[in-house]
């Protein structure tokens, strides 16, 4: 279960992010850097695609790959915004709001799990549209630049970062309020 094939990808994915971040400490040209931190993102993003694909196609889901993927999905989102705030391609505000929502939402779910209510917050579509969203927007604020000559990488990540904001907050709340039934009945 640790070392099955979609699980060292998920793993790999783990592995990875302290590489997008340290681009940044390269001696290289500021494209570069942004360069092949925006394309390592892109390979680590398209493992979360493969792992769950391999999962399935393989029959080898388990509970361990199921509690790690998006474990690995959080940490390289937060490690990726505290990048981006630190080169003032985000603003404290987005990152406090996404990277605060993923505490918020995980230690829901472990209360939720505790108590046998799981269910009630499982995934639901606002929370894949806001995960999807975020990872278009990450990847063009860490390429900071012009796509195709015209595309301005940052105007449009910027857009889809404030949209991911509004998708975090609309996901927190209806997760919230999944769980206020089961909050309320154990708080009598």
């Amino acid at each position: 279960m640790f070392f099955t094939l979609p699980t060292l990808f998920t793993w790999a994915r783990i592995v990875a992010i302290p590489l997008i971040v340290g681009v940044f400490y390269l001696d290289l040209a500021p494209a570069h850097q942004n360069l092949f931190a925006t394309v390592l993102f892109i390979v680590v993003a398209l493992t979360d695609w493969l792992d769950g694909y391999l999962a399935r196609k393989l029959n080898q889901t388990s509970a361990f790959g199921a509690f790690l993927d998006p474990v690995a999905d959080k940490i390289l989102v937060c490690a990726s915004l505290l990048v981006l705030l630190e080169l003032g391609r985000v603003n404290a505000l987005v990152a406090l709001v996404i990277i605060g929502r993923e505490i918020t939402i995980s230690a829901l779910r472990e209360w939720m799990a505790q108590i046998g209510a799981s269910r009630s917050v499982a995934v639901h579509m606002v929370g894949k549209l806001k995960t999807t969203v975020q990872m278009v927007a990450i990847p063009f604020l860490l390429f900071d630049g012009q796509l195709f000559g015209f595309v301005s990488t940052r105007l449009w990540g910027s857009w889809l970062i404030f949209a991911a904001v509004i998708l975090t907050i609309w996901s927190m709340v209806y997760y919230l309020q999944k769980a206020v039934p089961e909050i309320k009945a154990r708080a009598k």
